[in-house]
Formats: structure tokens, sequence, C-alpha cells
């Protein structure tokens, strides 16, 4: 992974999976989710985005961000992006379904900031994959 690969398709709409710091938490302080959401806006990106708890803690540090829209799940987060970008690693996000994520994305971008997949199943799915250190 690298960061020009993400920032290389910041014109597109984006999905950040996971807002806070940790699974099973609320807590954005610190969050590695804000600040990568901030540069993509920063550079043009739409941003769809989906966590589990976090979503209103997160609404009130990104207050300020016109660009990005907060979806009810992540499929629905997914639908019509042209890129996941999965940055925190909670246990619904290491079950998705990669041939649907494959199906509703425009383009098969799949950046796996936790490596909670290989590139080997990610691949099998038709998605072109992006981890962190491989």
């Amino acid at each position: 992974f690298t960061y020009k690969n993400l920032l290389f398709c910041c014109f597109w709409s984006k999905v950040g999976l996971g807002l806070s710091f940790k699974p099973n938490t609320d807590d954005v302080r610190e969050a590695p989710s804000l600040t990568i959401i901030e540069e993509l806006v920063g550079k043009g990106a739409f941003i769809r985005t989906f966590d589990p708890v976090a979503m209103g803690n997160a609404k009130q540090k990104l207050n300020k961000i016109t660009n990005i829209e907060y979806c009810n799940n992540e499929y629905d987060a997914i639908s019509g992006s042209h890129a996941v970008v999965i940055i925190t690693e909670w246990n619904q996000f290491r079950s998705l379904d990669l041939a649907k994520v494959n199906a509703l994305l425009l383009e098969p971008f799949f950046f796996a900031l936790r490596n909670i997949y290989t590139r080997e199943i990610v691949e099998q799915a038709g998605l072109r994959y992006s981890g962190v250190g491989v």
C-alpha cells in the first residue's frame, strides 16, 4: 500500500469503512479515518462512509466537510463508489461478500488499511487489492 495509490483515485467517490480508531468503540479521537477523509476531500474526493457505532462522533468532528455522505450500512456506502477503503477492522467488515462488493463498485479498487483480507481472496473476487506493507 502506498498513500499515493489512494490519492491517485482522489477525484472519485471513496468508501471509508470504519470511522472509530479501533473496533467496538465510538471513540474517534486521533482516529486515522479523520485524517484520511480530510486529505481525500481536500484533493477533491467525495466520501461515502459507514461505521456501526461511531457515526455520530465522526459527524461532529467532520462537521465542516460537505463532500461526505454517512450511509446506513457498508453495502449502501459501497454502492456507486469507485474504491473501498477499510480503515477500522470491525468484525462485520471481515466478512464482506466480496463478489457483492465488486458488483456494487464502479471501479474495483480495494484498499485494506488493516490487512484483514489476503490479496488472493480479494483478487479472486475480481477486485484490485492494495494493503498496508504488502
